[in-house]
């Protein structure tokens, strides 16, 4: 099913994370010099200032740490049905802002903690991350 919205446009920092998504694979960037993993792309490391940092998959599992159920989304979106905006916390321990789907926008729903998985929605001709509840 294609996500309804604005199709994120890469640039030259975010092209590896946006090609990743189109091969069903969440890349974030990665210190060499001190370890740390990050999230939001950029040249260097915001724990060590390190120019040293390369692209690294990761495993795609996150808990849900905060989220918002939008009733009344942007035009863009094309689409009445309610959004839940959430930030979650991937287990390599960066946050990422992002949609949960495959559950009804209920708060009884999204407990925080919550362990979800990553999955990839088709947006136009970019795959957008999404995340799952993990079904036990």
């Amino acid at each position: 099913m294609m996500s309804i919205g604005p199709i994120p446009e890469p640039t030259p920092e975010t092209a590896p994370f946006w090609q990743g998504a189109a091969e069903g694979e969440l890349l974030i960037q990665r210190c060499v010099r001190c370890g740390s993993f990050y999230f939001y792309p950029r040249p260097f490391c915001p724990k060590c200032n390190s120019d040293e940092v390369e692209w690294k998959p990761v495993s795609g599992r996150a808990r849900l740490a905060s989220y918002i159920i939008n009733y009344r989304p942007s035009p863009e979106f094309e689409s009445k049905d309610p959004q839940i905006i959430a930030l979650v916390t991937l287990e390599e321990g960066p946050r990422l802002c992002t949609n949960i789907v495959g559950v009804e926008p209920e708060p009884d729903n999204l407990p925080l903690g919550m362990e979800l998985q990553v999955a990839f929605e088709p947006r136009g001709d970019q795959f957008l991350p999404v995340f799952k509840p993990v079904r036990i």
